[in-house]
C-alpha cells in the first residue's frame, strides 16, 4: 500500500467519524439497546477501517461498512457472551439481514433523535441527559463537555457510564414518546441540541473545525425536530436562536483572527438570508401562542441584531425580555445579561448593583459574569477594579483570543 493511499483512507474514516458518527451509534443502539456496546462495535469498525481500507480501496458506502462491520462485531461479542438478555431474539433477526443491508445499496437512516430522546428518558439522572446526548449522538468526550457542565472531566464520566448501564439495565425503548410524555423529554433534548450549538459556537479559534461543525449539526438537528412536531413551538424558538447566532458567526473574528464582540461587530459580514429566517422560524414560534424560554432567548437575540442594525428597540424592552426569560426559566446566563440590560436602560452603576445581588457560588467561576463586571466597572470609572475583573474573566476563558481581547480592553483603561 502507498502512503497515498494511507492518507486517503485516514481522511475518509475522519470523514465518516465526523460526519455519521451519532448516526451509526444510534441505529447499532436501537437493536441493542446497550449504548456502550454499540461505541466500542463502532470503534472496532472504525480500527478496522484504518487496517483494510488503505489496500481495499475506500468502500463507495464508508458509512454502510462501518455499519456492517460493527453490526458483525456486536454478534460475534454477543455468541461468545453466556449472558442472554431481552436483546437476543433481536440480535439473532439481525444476523439473517447484514449481508442484504450491505448488499442493498440503501444510505444509513438517521436515527438521532430517536437518541436523543432515549437519553432524555426520566430514568436517567436529569444531570447526564444532556451530557450523554452529546456523547452518544455527537461523539464529545467527556474532557471536552466538563467546562460547558461545570463539572471535573472524571466526575462527568462517571455520570456518563452510570446513565449508560441504567438505559440497558431499565431495558429503556428506543422509541419516541408518548404524548403525555413529550413536554419535559422535549425540553431535555432541546437542551442537548443547544448544547451541542454552543459547544461548536465556543470553539472562536477555530482550533478544531470538527467541533465547530457541531453548530450545523445542531442547525439540521432541530430543523428535523421542527418537521417531526410541527405543532410545537419551542424547537422552533431554539432553531430561531441559534440561526440568529449563526447569522454573525463569520464576523466573530476580523480578518485577522482577532475576537469581535457583538457590539463591534462590522453588520456587512452578517448572514442576512439566515437572519431572515430566524426571524421567519421566530414568528411562526409566536403563531402558535404558547410562549417558551427558547422564544424568548430568540426576541433577544433579535433585539440585539435590531439594534445593531439601526432599529430603535427601547433598552427597558430587552430588560422586559430578560425579566420574562428568568420568570420561566432562570439562570446565571439569564441575570448577567439582565444587569447589562439594566445598566444600558439605566446606568453602569444600576448594572453592577444587579451583579452584586447575584449569589457569589453561582458566579465565582461563571466567565461572563467577570467580562460583564469589568465593561461595567470600566464604564463607572473604577479601573482598578475593572483590570481585576478583567485578569479574572481572562483566567477562565479557555479561547486565547478572547483572552487576548479581554487583555487588550483592560490596557485601553
Amino acid at each position: 500500500m502507498t502512503d497515498e493511499a494511507v492518507r486517503e483512507a485516514r481522511s475518509a474514516a475522519e470523514r465518516a467519524a465526523r460526519q455519521s458518527y451519532g448516526r451509526l451509534v444510534a441505529i447499532l443502539s436501537a437493536r441493542t439497546r446497550d449504548i456502550a456496546a454499540s461505541e466500542d462495535a463502532l470503534a472496532d469498525a472504525f480500527a478496522r477501517a484504518l487496517e483494510r481500507w488503505p489496500a481495499d480501496g475506500v468502500p463507495a458506502m464508508p458509512e454502510a461498512w462501518l455499519l456492517q462491520v460493527a453490526r458483525h462485531r456486536t454478534l460475534d461479542a454477543w455468541r461468545h457472551s453466556r449472558v442472554q438478555d431481552e436483546a437476543t431474539q433481536t440480535l439473532l433477526l439481525l444476523a439473517d439481514q447484514i449481508e442484504e443491508d450491505a448488499d442493498s445499496g440503501e444510505t444509513v437512516p438517521d436515527e438521532r433523535l430517536r437518541l436523543f430522546f432515549v437519553c432524555a428518558h426520566p430514568a436517567i439522572d436529569a444531570a447526564a441527559r444532556a451530557p450523554l446526548m452529546l456523547q452518544t449522538v455527537l461523539g464529545l468526550d467527556a474532557a471536552r463537555m466538563a467546562g460547558a457542565f461545570l463539572s471535573a472531566p472524571a466526575t462527568l464520566g462517571q455520570r456518563l457510564v452510570r446513565a449508560k448501564a441504567r438505559i440497558r439495565a431499565a431495558g429503556i425503548p428506543f422509541e419516541f414518546p408518548r404524548a403525555n410524555d413529550l413536554p419535559q423529554r422535549l425540553q431535555d433534548v432541546l437542551d442537548g441540541i443547544y448544547a451541542a450549538y454552543g459547544t461548536g459556537w465556543d470553539e472562536v479559534d477555530g482550533a478544531d473545525a470538527s467541533q465547530r461543525g457541531l453548530t450545523a449539526e445542531a442547525i439540521d438537528l432541530c430543523r428535523i425536530l421542527c418537521g417531526l412536531l410541527p405543532r410545537e413551538p419551542e424547537p422552533l424558538g431554539l432553531l430561531a436562536l441559534m440561526l440568529f447566532c449563526e447569522s454573525r458567526a463569520a464576523a466573530r473574528r476580523s480578518t485577522a483572527g482577532d475576537y469581535v464582540p457583538l457590539d463591534q461587530q462590522d453588520v456587512a459580514r452578517w448572514n442576512p438570508q439566515l437572519r431572515g429566517q430566524a426571524e421567519q422560524a421566530l414568528q411562526s414560534a409566536a403563531s402558535l401562542e404558547a410562549l417558551g424560554a427558547y422564544q424568548i432567548e430568540a426576541a433577544i437575540q433579535s433585539a440585539h441584531c435590531a439594534r445593531r442594525l439601526g432599529a430603535q428597540v427601547p433598552a427597558d424592552a430587552l430588560v422586559a425580555l430578560y425579566d420574562g426569560l428568568i420568570a420561566l426559566r432562570p439562570s446565571t446566563g439569564a441575570q448577567v445579561g439582565r444587569a447589562c440590560a439594566v445598566a444600558e436602560a439605566e446606568t453602569p452603576a444600576a448594572g453592577l448593583r444587579a451583579l452584586d445581588a447575584m449569589a457569589p457560588v453561582e458566579v465565582a467561576n461563571y466567565q461572563p459574569f467577570w467580562a460583564a463586571r469589568a465593561h461595567l466597572l470600566g464604564r463607572s470609572g473604577q479601573a482598578a477594579a475593572a483590570r481585576q475583573a478583567y485578569a479574572r474573566a481572562a483566567g477562565l476563558s479557555t479561547s486565547p483570543a478572547i483572552r487576548a481581547w479581554l487583555a487588550a480592553a483592560s490596557e485601553r483603561l
